[in-house]
């Protein structure tokens, strides 16, 4: 028996990109590559009790909010999901998605935030990853997985309107350059490949997979953009320098980083400089003030609120950022670990700024928060649905005072929030 079709009007955006209806039986209904005004046909393709998933046969009727989407491979892509949005479009839904995430799952009421825009809507990623899979048929795949049908890779060339022109540049040439099925990287047959460029246009290899080195050098002199490779082996712990130099110059607005292997940067240089600057218009300031840096990265909030005056504590997991951090911010001090285990040790504090993973903070880390309440807490976060439930966490003894978006992740669903917490005294 077929699946179900019916005639569905999109209201909106849910957090992973698709469009949201309503099925005749007023079940919701996930579809994606639609857009909120459009009426559309579809084919119901997975169903639960209280909602179902659907694939889109045509759209009835065009919303104002549609335009064709630009980027050659965005049919199967699944590396975007709202590039046939217009950027005011998304800008619109990425706000709601923060708003309704925050009601629904932390029970946190906010009127929509503003959501700022990136500088450039495409060819603004400085870091990419891709995934590269050996047929077996001698054939190699290389790029993002398909929408939809994760366990496919779609073939991504340097036409991804994603990447800095850096970074499409290498793509392209390193594609030419690894040989056939890949012969110059290491062997394996599923690899995680990321690039990433410095403001000046120096790229660096992440091999993240396989066993054996490949041929690195031969690479760096087929692709001399290249200028450091670096390899983490398949169940290895830590990455490993296959040739090239040890640390890339980074250029990040009035920083220089050293960058090295993995470290962590945003990967919208543009965007992040207009998000990093409400964050330290917000600590407002802080000199004699004591500041924690809670998953620190390179120190970027630590080094600048050191210069203003402020007894800062960074906390990093990451050994090779904390050492440059180190490096950079005079007046700070640095504890390396997990933020849930050296947090209660470097309390209590005026301001306590978190920017953890899409995972959100460890339970234990609001109970510590809770436990030596900070006057203010700055919680940078790149996952709506973890930051509506950390927040709901802290809601006992911390009220929302501000919210706004930063779209670093243009034609995508993601989207990054700046949330601040004032204690209530309870």
């Amino acid at each position: 028996m077929g699946r179900a079709e019916a005639r569905v009007e999109i209201t909106g955006i849910a957090a992973g990109g698709a469009g949201v209806g309503r099925l005749p039986d007023g079940r919701a209904v996930f579809v994606h590559r639609t857009a909120p005004g459009d009426l559309v046909e579809l084919r119901v393709v997975e169903e639960k009790r209280r909602w179902a998933r659907g694939t889109l046969l045509r759209v009835l009727r065009p919303s104002s909010d549609r335009r064709e989407a630009p980027c050659p491979h965005y049919a199967r892509c699944g590396g975007c999901t709202l590039e046939h949005l217009t950027y005011a479009a998304q800008l619109r839904a990425k706000a709601r998605i923060v708003a309704d995430g925050l009601e629904r799952i932390g029970g946190v009421q906010a009127a929509v935030p503003d959501t700022v825009a990136s500088p450039r809507e495409f060819r603004y990623r400085n870091r990419v990853s891709f995934t590269l899979v050996r047929t077996g048929r001698g054939r190699t795949i290389a790029g993002f997985h398909e929408l939809e049908r994760p366990h496919r890779v779609v073939d991504i060339t340097e036409a991804c309107l994603l990447p800095e022109e850096a970074v499409a540049g290498v793509w392209g040439r390193l594609r030419a350059a690894w040989g056939v099925e890949a012969q110059r990287l290491p062997a394996g047959r599923r690899l995680r490949l990321t690039l990433r460029a410095s403001a000046a246009g120096m790229v660096t290899l992440v091999i993240e997979g396989g066993d054996t080195p490949g041929r690195p050098d031969e690479l760096l002199q087929l692709v001399p953009e290249l200028r450091a490779i670096w390899h983490r082996p398949a169940g290895a712990a830590n990455l490993v320098l296959l040739a090239g130099e040890e640390s890339v110059l980074e250029t990040w607005e009035d920083e220089e980083v050293g960058l090295s292997g993995a470290v962590f940067l945003q990967v919208n240089r543009q965007a992040a400089a207009a998000l990093e600057a409400h964050v330290l218009e917000l600590a407002g300031d802080v000199s004699g003030r004591r500041v924690v840096d809670a998953y620190c990265g390179v120190g970027l909030h630590a080094r600048r609120l050191a210069r203003a005056g402020a007894q800062v504590v960074g906390i990093e997991l990451d050994a090779r950022a904390l050492q440059e951090a180190s490096r950079a911010a005079d007046g700070a001090v640095f504890l390396t670990g997990r933020v849930e285990d050296r947090l209660p040790s470097a309390l209590p504090a005026d301001l306590v700024i978190v920017n953890p993973p899409r995972t959100g903070l460890d339970e234990a880390v609001p109970r510590a928060l809770l436990a030596q309440p900070p006057r203010r807490i700055l919680y940078v976060s790149c996952n709506p649905a973890t930051l509506a439930r950390d927040l709901g966490r802290l809601a006992a003894a911390f009220a929302l005072r501000s919210l706004r978006c930063f779209d670093l992740f243009p034609q995508t669903a993601h989207v990054e929030t700046v949330a601040e917490l004032a204690w209530t005294g309870a």
